[in-house]
């Protein structure tokens, strides 16, 4: 369908009158006549009744007029975004929580120094989520643990995770394994490290809130895997034994190969 007559149309029905319409959108009024007749012409139907005081819309126009404006609103909506391609509107983040906690916010204070008129949205989950939403285009960009080995997600950047082993400083570990979600890669990490490690049997517990984590491990009751910025940010660096873990899954800042956000460059060099 024509947007411009359609355009016409919206006018004519607003100031019911050709003649004012005409003078609106700086036509001949004959010129907005033969359009109102090709829209009817297209359409079928008669849109206006002609009075002596104008026009006024018949019923098959009133169906028509919202739909007009809806069209011609979206049409404007998608001009501004093309028009804007090369600017990064919202940017949709994704992010594991030790992450979040541990790293997240020096990237955000540089994003939001460097692009002040950009708009951030977060969503923090698990990698295995955080995935699965990329892959749905529900995200931008993501901050998951390990390469994903996934044909369809590109690598943007590399970022060095150092995780420790938390025990109990000078208390007796309990064979409890205590993590923040069962499904995170932390979790899955930490159960083999202690199957592969330790003689004893553990049972997984999972508690939604790192310090809680860090007071059972300070207890006794247990072990964890965590960023050692994280122990310093809750105040228990000298409270629990820290064991660094090699060969972690380091931190990788992933997007869809498809849906590369506008920066993309600027993702690549940033640092912490």
């Amino acid at each position: 369908m024509d947007t411009n007559l359609l355009k016409v149309f919206i006018t004519v029905a607003k100031t019911k009158s050709i003649s004012s319409a005409a003078k609106e959108l700086e036509f001949t009024q004959s010129n907005v006549t033969l359009r109102i007749k090709q829209l009817e012409k297209n359409l079928g139907y008669s849109l206006f009744h002609r009075t002596n005081r104008g026009v006024v819309l018949s019923n098959e126009g009133e169906k028509l007029y919202p739909y007009a404006i809806d069209i011609l609103k979206k049409i404007e909506e998608a001009t501004v975004q093309m028009r804007n391609i090369n600017y990064q509107d919202v940017l949709k983040i994704g992010s594991t929580q030790t992450f979040t906690t541990s790293n997240l916010m020096p990237i955000i204070e540089q994003l939001n120094e460097d692009f002040e008129e950009m708009k951030l949205e977060f969503s923090v989950d698990s990698t295995l989520n955080l995935t699965e939403q990329l892959l749905d285009y529900k995200l931008d960009i993501a901050f998951i643990n390990g390469n994903p080995h996934n044909k369809d997600l590109e690598i943007l950047n590399v970022f060095d995770e150092k995780m420790v082993l938390v025990e109990p400083l000078k208390k007796q570990t309990g064979n409890t394994v205590f993590v923040f979600k069962k499904t995170c890669a932390n979790c899955i990490f930490l159960e083999n490290y202690i199957k592969e490690n330790r003689e004893e049997s553990y049972k997984t517990v999972a508690l939604e809130n790192y310090e809680l984590i860090l007071g059972c491990v300070k207890a006794g009751y247990g072990v964890s895997l965590l960023s050692p910025k994280i122990i310093e940010k809750f105040g228990y660096t000298d409270y629990v034994k820290q064991t660094e873990i090699e060969n972690y899954l380091d931190t990788h800042l992933v997007c869809r190969k498809d849906y590369l956000p506008v920066i993309h460059k600027y993702l690549r060099d940033i640092s912490l």
